[in-house]
């Protein structure tokens, strides 16, 4: 059973709650929001392909989905920059001291957004759901 616009579905729930997320000034959460909408998106990819959905590992979800379809560089880089909030934007031993929340900024929380938009609206127009 194809489930790719579950998986798209949520993605696109968890970037409505990264920009109220952003809004509210909470950009270390925004950032590994964003991330995770990434990482639905390109599973629902690989649900509709089908081709399973290994891990959270952005760079290798989308090496994944470039077996079936051409992924553009704008969207390789987009993957590689959300990867980076996996978990240092959770886990205060992610750095020598302070809390991840003193780490991320307004900008970080506003790029990752921008990253994880041209994201979904890859995969939804590749889905054929944009």
């Amino acid at each position: 059973m194809d489930r790719s616009d579950d998986w798209l579905g949520q993605g696109r729930g968890e970037l409505a709650a990264a920009r109220d997320l952003l809004t509210g000034g909470h950009w270390a959460w925004c950032c590994f929001t964003c991330q995770q909408a990434a990482e639905k998106a390109l599973k629902a990819a690989l649900e509709h392909f089908p081709a399973g959905r290994p891990g959270h590992n952005l760079n290798e979800l989308r090496q994944a989905v470039e077996v079936h379809t051409a992924v553009p560089v704008a969207i390789q880089e987009a993957c590689a920059r959300l990867n980076r909030y996996y978990i240092p934007t959770r886990y205060p031993d992610a750095f020598p001291s302070g809390m991840p929340i003193e780490q991320f900024f307004e900008r970080d929380a506003r790029e990752a957004l921008m990253d994880a938009e041209e994201g979904m609206q890859f995969v939804g127009t590749t889905l054929g759901s944009s």
